[in-house]
């Protein structure tokens, strides 16, 4: 549980606020699309279409159950923009040019990124403002963000100088589980501010919200999992808030 459980119900928990939100589905399983009540199959165009310039991005934006909740969605097909686009010139910044016209209209544009690094990660990030990194209470975690701090580290020198770490998301927090404290303590020390005040607990309501295809504060919004992400978007506004105010 993690980068897409977090894209799909903190962009819906932001349009629960009345922040206009679209998330992006960027990962060729298109679970985030599943996740928001899409059937990928009836979709006649997606990301796909969008990234081999068939097709411009107001014309791949869909509606939610949610008024304020958009979604680009992404079917299997994306998998072969990645061997399409080796040889384009450019192709790292051609998410960052689908989105450019389309850019102003959301208060928040939301990228669920594939769970490796490709080319699809790459111009997520080169598209992106800020990183937020969901890190799982588990005993590898930290290993693994430090490979994705090094990605960071590239793609902000050799594309996106302006990419910043909006936070670390600290997930399935089983507060009864020494080891989940344990990850929140080595975060907090080696990260600093980083880390978001929000933890996401380990919530069972939240596994299951996606087979229904809703959002879990749609599914279940008195549950620990709708509670905790209405909160993170919460503490999200209030950071961009106090930056625009500073």
């Amino acid at each position: 549980m993690g980068k897409t459980t977090t894209a799909v119900n903190l962009s819906a928990s932001l349009a629960a606020a009345e922040q206009k939100a679209l998330l992006v589905d960027c990962d060729p399983q298109g679970n985030a699309t599943t996740s928001l009540g899409v059937n990928k199959p009836e979709i006649a165009n997606t990301l796909y279409q969008g990234l081999i310039q068939q097709a411009v991005a107001k014309d791949l934006i869909l509606d939610t159950e949610l008024e304020h909740l958009k979604i680009l969605p992404a079917f299997t097909n994306l998998i072969g923009a990645e061997v399409e686009l080796l040889n384009e010139e450019g192709r790292e910044k051609l998410l960052k040019k689908l989105l450019e016209p389309i850019v102003h209209e959301y208060a928040y544009i939301l990228l669920d990124c594939p769970p490796s690094l490709s080319l699809l990660t790459v111009n997520a990030l080169t598209a992106a403002e800020g990183l937020l990194i969901p890190l799982q209470c588990e005993f590898f975690a930290l290993e693994g963000l430090s490979q994705l701090l090094e990605t960071f580290r590239r793609v902000k020198r050799h594309l996106n100088p302006g990419l910043r770490i909006e936070g670390v998301l600290l997930t399935m927090f089983d507060k009864r589980n020494n080891l989940s404290h344990q990850v929140a303590e080595e975060a907090q020390k080696y990260l600093k501010g980083l880390v978001f005040q929000t933890y996401i607990p380990r919530n069972v309501r939240l596994g299951e919200a996606p087979s229904f295809g809703k959002p879990i504060l749609l599914y279940d919004i008195a549950s620990q999992g709708a509670q905790a992400y209405l909160a993170l978007a919460k503490e999200i506004m209030n950071h961009r808030s106090s930056e625009e105010n500073a």
